[in-house]
Parts: C-alpha cells; sequence; structure tokens
C-alpha cells in the first residue's frame, strides 16, 4: 500500500509545489518589472538547489565517455524548462494559477499520450485506447469548467 501511496502523495506534492512556483515567479516578476530577469533568478536558485542536492548524495561527476554518449537532443531538457517557467511568469498574471494549470495538464496529457503511443524519446511504448482518450478527454472537459 506504502508503495503506491508515497508516489501518489509525492507526485500530488510535486504539483503543489508547481502552483507555489508559478506564483512566486509571477510576483517576482512584478517586483522586478521583468520576466526575463524572474526566470533567470527562478534558475539560478534552482541551479543552487541542485548544486546542494549533488553534493549531499556526493554522486560523482560523470565522465566524458559517458557525456559522449548522450543525444545532442539529451541535454535540451532545460531548455524546455526554460520555456514552461518563461511562458508561467507571463501567463499566470494573466490568466491566473488555475486557468493556467489547467490548460498545463491539458497540454501534458496530450503530450503525454502521443509519446506513450509511439514511444518518442525513449519511452515504453503503451498504445493509446478508449480510456486514455476519454480521460483527456474529461480532462479537457475541466479545462472549459475552469476558465468559467
Amino acid at each position: 500500500m506504502l508503495q503506491v501511496l508515497l508516489p501518489a502523495f509525492l507526485a500530488v506534492a510535486a504539483g503543489v509545489s508547481i502552483v507555489i512556483q508559478q506564483a512566486l515567479n509571477a510576483n517576482l516578476r512584478a517586483a522586478l518589472n521583468s520576466a526575463a530577469w524572474a526566470g533567470f533568478m527562478s534558475y539560478a536558485v534552482g541551479v543552487a538547489c541542485m548544486v546542494t542536492v549533488v553534493m549531499a548524495l556526493r554522486d560523482p561527476l560523470p565522465s566524458a565517455a559517458v557525456a559522449r554518449t548522450i543525444p545532442w537532443w539529451g541535454w535540451s531538457g532545460g531548455m524546455f524548462g526554460a520555456i514552461f517557467v518563461g511562458l508561467a511568469i507571463y501567463l499566470v498574471p494573466q490568466l491566473g494559477a488555475a486557468t493556467f494549470l489547467a490548460f498545463l495538464v491539458s497540454g501534458q496529457m496530450l503530450a503525454s499520450v502521443t509519446f506513450d503511443h509511439f514511444g518518442w524519446l525513449g519511452l515504453a511504448q503503451r498504445p493509446v485506447d478508449l480510456a486514455r482518450l476519454a480521460g483527456v478527454a474529461l480532462l479537457i472537459g475541466g479545462v472549459v469548467l475552469i476558465r468559467r
């Protein structure tokens, strides 16, 4: 039971942290009068936190040989994180946190079902079925209701 509940709780906590992050970044944008500097500071603090985690875990620096085996696109995750943070800083004040996150989750679900179906970026292939499509449709219906 704990093997199911703990990951679910942590996933919910991650969702809460996204709401907090976006509210704080929107406030920082207003205080700095700059979405770019708010995004930069968000990432600077994030890098400092990850350095602390790496040091605490004592993870060794990956070797150059290992780094050379990673495809070029394998290094681009931070770019997509920056796109997310930048757009969130811009859109949360306009749409509100609930509407922004409803659209965000809808986009995540549409992309996730597609990536799973085709096995893109090394994901295990999981075909689209009626239950998954119904879930995506219900989620998009939730977006419509939240926007009201």
